[in-house]
């Protein structure tokens, strides 16, 4: 019994003992786990696209090593940024200086207006409506925000820019130690010094900086000197709804600030709105007393900067305009100043400009007669390489900040014309729908006679109301079979409707495109467009015409010939020039000008010299007076309106300067031939004029200052 036992015993094999790796040896332990991860993958047993699935246990080893990858890179980028001991340079404001045409100073702007103020001085609940508005969690947050870093990570890795969503820790980094640019290197920086700042820092101290360097607009930084330039009253005056108005300011004062546009108004209105409703929200601002603010808080109007007197803030605003439209340079950068902008204005020029037009304004009586208020003058000179050398923007800066030079609300009139003229030389005529094109000359003979119906390919141009459209002359002369370019000379306004008819009014909107206006200056393009509906401004007419001046070469006008920053060249784009006419098909229309200063109705242009060309002109409705002309150094256009200042519509020029309705059309008297437009006034006095020529005696008051103007500057070169 015994024995079987123990044979059984010697039969019965021992179950080898399993070793866990925690029993293995090192060196065993490390060659199992690179065993089990390099032989499993692919992986064994599977078939197909399963062979290639890692496990979970492989995922999670390769998440744990990219986390802990991220985070090992992340901290030492973290150790090596350190917080700059020194703030950006809006602590340290400069002037922006302009300079005249000669190098010789013109104006300054700035310095930028800052003032600090401690935290408690800012009303609680003001406080509470840019953090409603920028960052509700400000208080609770470590001073970045997760979602907007993720998104900052998003943008990079599709190539994008990286976007807003910082917390106001963040935003004060960015303007108090960096900069505006939007990239990811930026974005990281900034995340790390806001987290070591929030640290440093107690969250009060962080918004009481914030506050006091952010831009408002306006050139202000900082809530004090906001709570100035848009309320008037220190900080501590306000109250939540004209906070919430200033809180909006911060997602952008170019967008927000109700005065610079209606759509800018209605803009801060929606964020005005919003603002209050957020803080409801978040518990800052109970329900009753949001119920309180109903009515928008409306800023006072934008303070005109001082030394910009007379025609300089003109100039200034329009060489701001230009450098904000061809540069990247925004709109607060520009305001911490530090910038020198050399412009094209010639001082000589813009003040007999000036002294041409005041000479004008003094002959009227605005408190005597109704018909000489309201008067409205915008001139400009552009060379033909494009500069604009002097302009004429209004009575002053401080009296009126609108720039007349620069407004597009007065019809050009038949000072149009000569672009219709162009465009037919240039382009032919298509008399038949479908047909071929015709080319024209100046010798092609249209009918002049009043109230001829005005045709299309398929018969008379009916109107909206059922009747035939007939153009129409001044004083409805008839003038029978003319030339085109006795048309030009005349300012017969018959020919021109239907030339640009056979033309089409496409390709006269396009030709006049071409040589210089603005695709926004035209309206309607209907039979009148021919006429002059549009409504350029002086710096466009100047321009377009100098193309015929250049030969058919057209360069766009510019005010600013050079821009530096602290001594370094800062980057301007400049429009190239084209040439949209030929030098046959200019000088055509040259030839056209000249004649019409020689012996139509600009003669009263020929005191100037022999080399002037140009053209009269006067919307038809009598609303508008221009006259448009150049020699070969320079072109000049001057347009005369009256403007309603409640209504802002255009009123009658009749009986301006109280002499019938010679403000407008009455020039020269010694054509003998009453009635064609711009010809002659009501006292039919000759066209010719001089330092000692009345106003108002047969000369239109825009020919009359462009006459004046131009001999003294011709004169005195």
């Amino acid at each position: 019994m015994q024995g079987s036992n123990n044979a059984a015993g010697r039969h019965r094999r021992k179950a080898p003992r399993r070793r866990t790796p925690s029993s293995r040896p090192w060196w065993a332990l490390r060659r199992w786990a690179i065993r089990r991860v390099e032989l499993d993958y692919p992986r064994a047993g599977r078939r197909g696209p399963w062979r290639w699935l890692p496990s979970w246990r492989q995922m999670a080893m390769l998440f744990l090593f990219c986390l802990g990858g991220l985070t090992g890179v992340l901290s030492y980028l973290y150790l090596q940024t350190d917080i700059p001991d020194d703030l950006n340079d809006f602590a340290t404001q400069q002037d922006n200086v302009y300079y005249w045409a000669d190098g010789s100073e013109m104006a300054r702007t700035g310095p930028v207006n800052r003032q600090e103020v401690p935290l408690k001085k800012v009303p609680e609940k003001v406080q509470w409506a840019v953090l409603a508005a920028e960052n509700s969690s400000f208080y609770s947050d470590s001073g970045v925000s997760p979602s907007g870093v993720m998104r900052a990570l998003t943008r990079m890795v599709t190539g994008g820019e990286t976007q807003g969503g910082s917390t106001i820790t963040q935003q004060y980094v960015k303007n108090a130690y960096l900069n505006q640019q939007q990239t990811f290197s930026r974005k990281l920086t900034e995340m790390f010094i806001a987290i070591k700042l929030d640290d440093k820092m107690s969250k009060e101290e962080i918004l009481e900086r914030y506050l006091n360097t952010s831009w408002f607009g306006r050139g202000t930084y900082g809530i004090q000197r906001a709570s100035y330039a848009y309320y008037g009253k220190d900080v501590s005056e306000l109250n939540p709804s004209e906070g919430a108005m200033l809180a909006s300011l911060l997602k952008g004062a170019g967008t927000f600030d109700p005065a610079i546009s209606a759509k800018n108004h209605r803009r801060a209105e929606e964020r005005w709105k919003w603002v209050l409703d957020r803080m409801v929200d978040i518990g800052r601002l109970s329900k009753a007393e949001r119920a309180k603010y109903t009515k928008f808080p409306e800023p006072k109007a934008p303070p005109k900067p001082e030394g910009l007197t007379g025609q300089v803030g003109y100039l200034v605003e329009t060489a701001r305009a230009y450098v904000s439209s061809h540069t990247e340079i925004s709109d607060a950068d520009f305001d911490l100043g530090g910038y020198q902008i050399h412009t094209t204005f010639e001082k000589s020029k813009v003040n007999e400009l000036a002294k041409s037009v005041k000479t004008m304004r003094d002959s009227l009586d605005p408190k005597a007669r109704k018909e000489d208020r309201y008067v409205r003058i915008g001139a400009a000179s552009v060379t033909p390489d494009g500069r604009i050398a002097a302009l004429y923007g209004g009575p002053g800066y401080l009296e009126q900040g609108f720039n007349d030079a620069n407004a597009s609300n007065v019809p050009a009139g038949t000072s149009f014309t000569p672009f219709v003229y162009a465009a037919a030389l240039r382009d032919g005529v298509q008399l038949k729908r479908g047909g071929p094109r015709t080319l024209v000359s100046p010798t092609s003979v249209y009918d002049g006679n009043d109230k001829v119906a005005v045709r299309t390919p398929e018969g008379p141009y009916w109107d909206r109301s059922g009747q035939i459209v007939r153009g129409t002359n001044d004083g409805h002369r008839s003038f029978g079979q003319v030339t085109l370019r006795d048309a030009i000379v005349r300012s017969i306004n018959t020919p021109m409707m239907q030339l640009g008819m056979d033309v089409g009014l496409d390709r006269v909107r396009k030709a006049s495109i071409d040589a210089g206006l603005l695709p926004s200056s035209f309206g309607a393009r209907v039979p009148a467009f021919s006429l002059g509906t549009a409504t350029p401004s002086s710096i466009r007419m100047a321009s377009a015409y100098g193309t015929f001046a250049a030969g058919g070469r057209h360069t766009p006008p510019y005010s600013v010939t050079g821009l530096t920053h602290r001594g370094e060249r800062v980057a301007l784009e400049k429009q190239p020039a084209t040439r949209p006419f030929s030098p046959e098909v200019a000088a055509q229309v040259d030839d056209a000008l000249h004649g019409a200063v020689r012996s139509g109705t600009a003669q009263a242009a020929a005191a100037v010299g022999s080399d002037v060309a140009g053209k009269t002109g006067t919307e038809q409705d009598n609303t508008s007076s221009w006259f448009v002309g150049y020699t070969k150094d320079m072109s000049t256009a001057v347009s005369l309106s009256r403007l309603d200042p409640k209504t802002q519509e255009l009123l009658p020029l009749d009986g301006l300067g109280g002499s019938g309705t010679t403000g407008a059309t009455g020039t020269p008297g010694n054509t003998g031939t009453p009635g064609a437009t711009d010809t002659p006034g009501t006292s039919g006095t000759s066209g010719a004029t001089g330092d000692d020529a009345a106003w108002g005696t047969g000369t239109p008051y825009a020919l009359e200052i462009w006459t004046r103007y131009m001999k003294a500057v011709t004169s005195s070169s």
